[in-house]
């Protein structure tokens, strides 16, 4: 499964579709349940990925679900993926639960039936046998992603060297998390024109979730650090080039080629260390750092989820950790 993923994004042809040796190569990496139920369930499948599912996360989480899944129905003795039953992906789901946690377990369950939603509609087999599994329960009020105090995200973006073109671009990015309140996905995709002047106010401009575009007015703190960015980078002048780049091997510049998450997420754990934060943060800390500053500020439910371009204040709850203050102080009161 891992050749087939990384051969879903091969060149395509003027017709925009996979080539033939392209969708040979694919099929010659399909699980041996599929192959068994015909080329037809192989194209199928295929799309099922290709072309069903566009987020690359979303895409890579599905397959390594559907990987194990396929792999498990073939050491209980299932021959094809059309003889897959009800009992086969409740005992698999049975299974995951004794080990992973069940927002993993419902996220797996979600994978194979949306998959075999995908089968039952292009016929290939005649019923979803995950539609009538049920996931464990499991519900949260409060997200488990580490938060940071204004003092320590302060700690944080004071801490970092910006005599260099790499200490400008990390601490632009951290504070863009900050202050925009932006996911990691969406300021690593920005290109440098997605920052712009409106109303005599710098602009940042993101592509979340789904293909929405979300803009939104920077922060005083944060118009600053962007400028110094842009000036010191001295990447103004490549309006649609990456905005956050790596750098070039033993120069210390900039290169053309955009940041990897990976890669912006180690570097947050390194400028935590030294700046001596030992909470074990990561890229969406900032994300909930801004939420729950803006929400102990003043700021209303509705607007932070506005802000965070949240479907549903719901959502944005999940972030708001004034809570967890509260729940210390309480905690003190416990004098013996």
């Amino acid at each position: 499964m891992a050749s087939l993923m990384n051969g879903l994004t091969p060149a395509r042809s003027t017709a925009g579709t996979l080539s033939h040796r392209s969708l040979a190569t694919l099929q010659g990496a399909l699980p041996t349940l599929v192959t068994e139920a015909g080329e037809r369930a192989g194209i199928r499948f295929l799309e099922f990925f290709a072309s069903n599912i566009r987020n690359p996360n979303t895409r890579r989480a599905y397959a390594h679900a559907v990987e194990e899944f396929m792999a498990w129905c073939t050491q209980a003795g299932v021959t094809s993926i059309t003889f897959v039953q009800p009992l086969h992906v409740a005992a698999w789901i049975e299974l995951q639960a004794q080990t992973l946690s069940p927002p993993t377990v419902k996220q797996h369950l979600a994978a194979i039936r949306h998959l075999f939603d995908w089968l039952v509609t292009g016929q290939v087999v005649p019923h979803n046998p995950a539609a009538s599994v049920r996931g464990p329960s499991h519900t949260t009020r409060k997200g488990k992603t580490p938060v940071l105090d204004a003092t320590e995200a302060r700690q944080l973006l004071n801490s970092i060297d910006v005599t260099t073109p790499i200490g400008l671009r990390d601490r632009a990015l951290i504070a863009l998390m900050v202050f925009s309140l932006a996911r990691v996905g969406a300021a690593l995709a920005m290109r440098v024109d997605d920052i712009y002047v409106q109303h005599r106010c710098l602009w940042v401009r993101l592509r979340e979730k789904g293909g929405k575009r979300h803009e939104i007015p920077c922060h005083h703190a944060l118009e600053a650090y962007l400028h110094a960015y842009l000036n010191g980078a001295g990447i103004g002048d490549d309006p649609k080039g990456p905005l956050f780049r790596t750098i070039r091997r033993g120069t210390g510049q900039l290169s053309d080629t955009p940041l990897p998450q990976a890669n912006a997420y180690a570097m947050v754990r390194r400028r935590a260390l030294a700046a001596g934060i030992g909470m074990k943060i990561g890229n969406h800390t900032f994300r909930a750092t801004g939420i729950t500053a803006y929400l102990k500020n003043g700021g209303t439910l509705e607007n932070a989820a506005a802000m965070a371009n949240h479907a549903s204040t719901r959502t944005t709850q999940l972030y708001d950790r004034r809570h967890d203050e509260i729940s210390l102080d309480e905690v003190e009161r416990i004098c013996i």
